[in-house]
């Protein structure tokens, strides 16, 4: 030691680099440590430690009676006369709307799906759901828009009002780019305003959207002073997901904490600005990872990759069943069907929605899955702060060709989930909780009378049944992989890029 001390000494610009280096490595270590923790707070809104005989309990239980659209039509609202256009109808959301609507006695005859994609959800293969009609429709584009919005109906619907769930969306969570701003502005933007125009002149006077939840997300930053960190906790490192900033003028880009968040903003107020007598409209906000189907990012991504590496175990977050998502939309719908109800409080606004209860952690989740499903799951563990370098780095890589244009044609593009790790996504997983106060208010109360279907551990737990019993003696090479909405969104990518080549 004394020898190092005299080398140190003789070298002040080898003594200045030791003390720097060992100062930035016990900030790193700082900065992981308060990334792997829970704030005290947070954690007396968390639901109980999920254990294997509570997991296997409630599935024993779900093996008897499960939780799916015929079992929970019951908690649905009233069927009304009506004729329905989903927009994302072969989705997680816009899927459920379709199915729930069958279920609580709606003909197919009277359903319309318009989607960029095929149908892929196997629950909807068959039964009345096989015979809703299907449009493969782009809604960037106001003429395919137009197109399937104005195709004639059958005779016995053809006179009934009309009304419009827009779901479809491009998700991508973790670019906070510019560019990433503009591929999605195509869809989420552009797209909802040819809607919007195609569901006035269709002659609809009901239009519920989904929103997102993420959108009242701010961008978490963990690299604070040390003091900071030896206090408290990174700056947004507990967030509330609500509908505040609604009631707000609408944040500059730069508060997002990504693109995608922006571009959901953006949409929602198109959609609550248009309400009117002869319109009425809203939105509601999913909080905040949307699962209950094999297609979802939250559970089913998990599912079809086998092995997950993770550094997000403590992490507290509050999630929603699509059923439960789609429901909320229903309720929204009984209000704004009422011809008076654009003056109502509920008309022009979004409610956020989540599961009826408590926040869970990510923890709990992979347990679920390790411990239920009968095809092979890991997990494996990462170190927080190490991944958020390698965040940034990623980050910056993806930029360097919008920065210096030469590049462009030099540097390899990213593929695959690579891509994906950039600073954003370290803001969606964190600590968020949200509540259904205001959604499950009394009409009277200006809320939507929302009551969740099912909560978080029987929701998860049926998504695993409903996979082992598609899986369970079936050979490896012959399960079924699932696309999630984020591959979607590549492949959307891939089309547009395809199409500016051949333009050029």
């Amino acid at each position: 030691m004394n020898a190092l001390v005299r080398a140190l000494a003789q070298s002040p610009l080898l003594g200045g680099a030791t003390i720097l280096i060992t100062a930035l490595v016990l900030y790193l270590a700082l900065v992981n440590r308060r990334m792997r923790s829970v704030p005290e707070d947070v954690l007396k809104l968390k639901q109980a430690t999920w254990t294997e005989k509570m997991l296997k309990e409630t599935y024993a239980r779900l093996e008897k009676d499960p939780i799916n659209v015929e079992t929970t039509k019951a908690g649905l609202p009233p069927k009304l006369d009506r004729r329905y256009i989903v927009t994302g109808g072969c989705g997680l959301v816009g899927g459920y709307l379709v199915l729930q609507l069958l279920a609580r006695g709606q003909s197919p005859e009277s359903i319309r799906i318009v989607d960029f994609q095929e149908m892929h959800r196997r629950d909807m293969l068959d039964g009345p759901a096989r015979d809703v009609e299907v449009i493969h429709t782009d809604i960037s584009s106001p003429a395919s828009t137009d197109a399937a919005f104005n195709k004639p109906w059958p005779k016995s619907v053809a006179k009934l009002p009309l009304t419009v769930f827009h779901t479809a969306a491009v998700i991508v969570p973790s670019d906070r780019t510019q560019s990433a701003y503009r591929f999605l502005e195509r869809i989420n933007i552009e797209g909802t305003k040819n809607v919007l125009a195609a569901a006035r002149r269709a002659g609809a006077d009901v239009l519920v959207s989904t929103a997102s939840a993420s959108i009242t997300i701010r961008f978490v930053e963990y690299f604070v002073a040390p003091w900071r960190l030896l206090t408290g906790w990174p700056k947004n490192f507990v967030q509330q997901l609500n509908e505040d900033d609604f009631f707000r003028p609408l944040r500059p880009f730069n508060q997002f904490f990504s693109a995608y968040a922006a571009s959901k903003a953006s949409a929602e107020r198109i959609i609550c600005d248009a309400n009117c007598e002869n319109l009425r409209t809203g939105t509601i906000r999913p909080a905040n990872g949307i699962y209950g189907h094999p297609t979802d990012n939250t559970v089913g991504q998990p599912l079809n990759s086998a092995v997950l590496p993770s550094w997000s175990y403590n992490i507290i977050n509050s999630f929603l069943h699509g059923m439960n998502c789609s429901v909320a939309h229903l309720h929204f719908e009984a209000i704004l069907a009422d011809p008076r109800s654009s003056t109502m409080p509920q008309a022009g606004r979004p409610f956020s929605v989540t599961d009826p209860n408590g926040p869970i952690q990510f923890s709990d989740l992979w347990f679920a899955i390790e411990k239920l499903s009968v095809t092979p799951f890991r997990t494996v563990a990462l170190i927080p702060v190490q991944m958020l370098i390698m965040a940034y780095i990623v980050e910056a890589y993806i930029n360097l060709p919008s920065r210096f244009p030469f590049l462009k044609n030099i540097l390899p593009t990213l593929k695959g989930d690579i891509k994906h790790l950039q600073p954003a996504l370290f803001s969606i997983v964190t600590h968020l909780y949200a509540t259904n106060d205001p959604a499950s208010k009394s009409v009277k109360e200006g809320g939507l009378g929302y009551r969740g279907l099912m909560t978080t551990l029987d929701g998860i737990v049926q998504e695993l049944l409903d996979w082992n019993l598609e899986h369970k003696g079936v050979d490896e090479s012959a399960w079924v992989k699932y696309r999630s909405s984020v591959s979607m969104a590549d492949d959307l990518d891939k089309i547009g890029t395809t199409a500016k080549t051949l333009q050029k």
